[in-house]
């Protein structure tokens, strides 16, 4: 199956608008910004994301739950395949979602898990958004540690990306 150039070629700012629903997504769930997420999906959305089925306000509810109490995730969005018809488009997109969370023992760990995300996107009022979701998992792997900021990267100290509203990037740069 592949596009053909000229489809593409009229497709893409609906394409690119894609993608940037795909992006306002991964920073809302990482900077902890429900305001973001909110801007991903219509408000009658379905999401069936590993143990949870809703809608957005649940899902919010449901991640910043459990993400609240990690130190730093970050959610890398790549491969997105498309099929746009219209108002609709079926899209697939693979996730890579790292997560440093704190353990049992009073410890930190690291767990990353990997799939795709399996959407139908509507289109209304010339604004894509997630209509449905599926969460498929992958890969994951669990790691019985964390790397100890206390020392720095490679010994130079620096400081973590922060979330909503504290992150640096709320202050440099301004999203519609």
């Amino acid at each position: 199956m592949t596009t053909s150039t000229s489809k593409i070629a009229a497709e893409l700012a609906d394409r690119e608008a894609i993608r940037e629903c795909l992006a306002r997504y991964a920073r809302g769930v990482d900077r902890l910004d429900a305001d973001m997420v909110r801007s991903a999906y219509w408000p009658d959305c379905t999401d069936e994301h590993l143990s949870f089925r809703g809608n957005a306000e649940e899902f919010i509810d449901w991640s910043f739950t459990a993400m609240g109490t990690m130190d730093q995730t970050m959610h890398l969005v790549c491969n997105v395949l498309m099929a746009i018809n219209g108002e609709s488009a079926d899209v697939e997109s693979y996730f890579y979602g790292i997560h440093r969370i704190n353990n049992a023992e009073g410890g930190k760990q690291d767990v990353i898990g990997a799939g795709r995300y399996v959407d139908r996107f509507e289109k209304r009022d010339d604004e894509w958004r997630i209509k449905d979701r599926l969460v498929v998992t992958d890969w994951f792997r669990e790691y019985p540690d964390s790397a100890d900021w206390s020392k720095g990267m490679l010994g130079i100290m620096i400081e973590p990306g922060r979330r909503h509203p504290d992150d640096e990037s709320y202050r440099r740069i301004t999203l519609d």
